[in-house]
């Protein structure tokens, strides 16, 4: 059974990275609010193609008139989420109906209880109007949920997969350390993505030509601003965003440096080179593309790509978590 659970959590933890990176694309090309109303898309199930239906929509949402492409590309995220708790849901039922070990069926119940959450926050993300602290959130739940579905698939794993190397345990601390730093890291990113702050710097390193500008931090990290207000485009000032854009530089400085000092570290342990050669080599790719983002002036195949890689990156780190974990065998 549990071979089965393995797999099924697997093929999960992939539909939802696919589902991360198409909500990074939905979110940087500025679809997150293609369609105004939830779970439909100006009332109907799919979204308004006919001129006529055009017209209907145009008519019910004046506020917000139909523009076709962004409309497909949040309904389809939409379908593929909800395709993704159908998973979840089957993962509960293979757990509970096969009489999986406990650990198993909390780490199972946990993800549905975080999917159908996350499913709140996509919904709170159309209605409350991209509520800043609501996207940060909503991109949180799906790593968290990303992460959920691939340390089930590892637990899950029949007897006689590879076991667990015991050269990663003198590491764990700085395994530890080195996660929550970079769990910090996406949700500055999150925060810097969801105020529009991106491309307020386009000059690396400085920022309008200073190395460290004068900055309204204060104001940048205020997590609640109201709801009501609509937040398409954001509404901080300029001095706000560039504090949101900075900390988020000096973060991923911070990120590389520790991150890329473990590389090293397990490079130079003969059972754990693979993992560590692995994570130096997202950790330097995921630095290139957060510097393209800027002097490139963010284009979007190159941004939805740093969204992905930091997935992955996660992935990696969350790996050399289970393989230090001390009960390994």
């Amino acid at each position: 059974m549990n071979s089965v659970l393995h797999r099924l959590a697997l093929v999960a933890a992939l539909f939802a990275l696919v589902v991360i990176v198409l909500g990074a694309y939905v979110r940087l090309s500025h679809a997150g609010l293609g369609c105004p109303d939830w779970p439909g898309c100006y009332g109907q199930l799919t979204w308004p193609v006919q001129t006529e239906e055009i017209k209907q929509a145009n008519a019910a949402f004046p506020e917000r008139p139909v523009e076709t492409g962004k409309a497909w590309r949040e309904m389809v995220h939409r379908y593929l989420a909800g395709a993704l708790v159908l998973l979840v849901l089957a993962i509960n039922v293979l757990a509970w109906k096969d009489n999986a070990a406990r650990g198993l069926r909390i780490l199972a119940v946990s993800l549905l209880g975080l999917i159908l959450f996350q499913a709140a926050l996509g919904m709170w993300t159309v209605t409350l109007k991209l509520w800043p602290i609501v996207v940060m959130g909503h991109l949180l739940g799906g790593f968290a949920t990303f992460s959920l579905l691939l340390w089930l698939a590892w637990r899950a794993r029949p007897p006689h997969g590879t076991p667990r190397e015991k050269a990663f345990r003198p590491l764990r601390p700085m395994i530890i350390t080195s996660v929550l730093v970079l769990i910090l890291q996406i949700a500055l990113g999150g925060w810097t993505s969801a105020n529009y702050s991106a491309m307020v710097c386009t000059e690396f390193p400085g920022c309008h030509g200073e190395l460290w500008p004068e900055m309204n931090f204060r104001d940048g990290f205020v997590l609640s601003r109201g709801i009501g207000v609509d937040y398409e485009g954001g509404v901080l000032d300029l001095r706000s965003r560039m504090a949101i854009h900075m900390t988020h530089r000096l973060g991923a400085l911070i990120t590389f440096l520790l991150l890329g000092a473990l590389a090293i570290r397990l490079l130079l342990r003969e059972p754990c080179k693979k993992s560590g050669a692995i994570l130096g080599a997202l950790l330097i790719f995921q630095v290139v593309l957060g510097i393209q983002n800027i002097l490139l002036h963010l284009p979007l195949a190159n941004a939805v790509a740093h969204n992905g890689v930091g997935a992955l990156l996660l992935a990696s780190m969350l790996w050399l978590v289970y393989q230090s974990d001390h009960k390994a065998v």
